[in-house]
């Protein structure tokens, strides 16, 4: 019998929560079904397995952060879109660390290019337009990119700037204003 209230939705958005609270390591469905006070068992109606609520839990993310990144960069170009950009990335694993951890799930290949992960690349590509970059400098620029924001908000999260006088903003903005400068530097000719 399938408990009233409880769809696939639901236990995503409930999932999505216990991550953010607990951590995306956390998150099972036994943990879940505790939130919801029901067995185990009866979640099985809505989903397979925990890998099931993971992926969609990783699905969820990316979509609210690609959301996020497309009402940041509307309208800018250049530094502008540059800082819009990572400023909403690392705004969204500020105000959700367990959902941006899901995010960097590894998906099956069909299911990544159905995701909103496309997004994201074709967002950051957009982006880097404005620098006017060739391949293959703009693909490196894309993995640079993904590096410097996923590190410096994973750095920050786990307290790794807090143990100098100089603040982390100061640090972030410093590092984008770098950013900028290098893209500017190896644009095309």
């Amino acid at each position: 019998m399938v408990r009233v209230g409880l769809t696939p939705e639901r236990l995503t958005l409930a999932g999505a929560e216990l991550a953010d609270e607990a951590g995306f390591d956390q998150v099972t469905l036994s943990a879940l079904a505790r939130r919801f006070d029901v067995k185990v068992a009866s979640l099985y109606s809505h989903l397979k397995n925990s890998h099931e609520l993971k992926t969609r839990i990783a699905l969820l993310a990316l979509e609210e952060l690609a959301d996020l990144v497309a009402a940041a960069v509307a309208g800018r170009a250049g530094k502008d879109a540059l800082i819009a950009f990572a400023n909403a990335y690392r705004d969204y694993a500020r105000a959700h660390p367990g959902r941006y951890d899901a995010a960097r799930l590894r998906l099956d290949p069909q299911t990544a290019a159905d995701s909103a992960g496309v997004r994201h690349a074709q967002m950051t590509r957009a982006i880097l337009r404005g620098y006017d970059l060739a391949e293959p400098d703009q693909t490196h620029a894309v993995r640079m990119l993904g590096s410097v924001f996923h590190g410096y908000v994973s750095l920050e999260a786990a307290g790794g700037f807090s143990h100098t006088a100089v603040d982390s903003q100061q640090s972030w903005i410093w590092t984008l204003e770098s950013l900028d400068a290098m893209l500017r530097h190896r644009a095309a000719p």
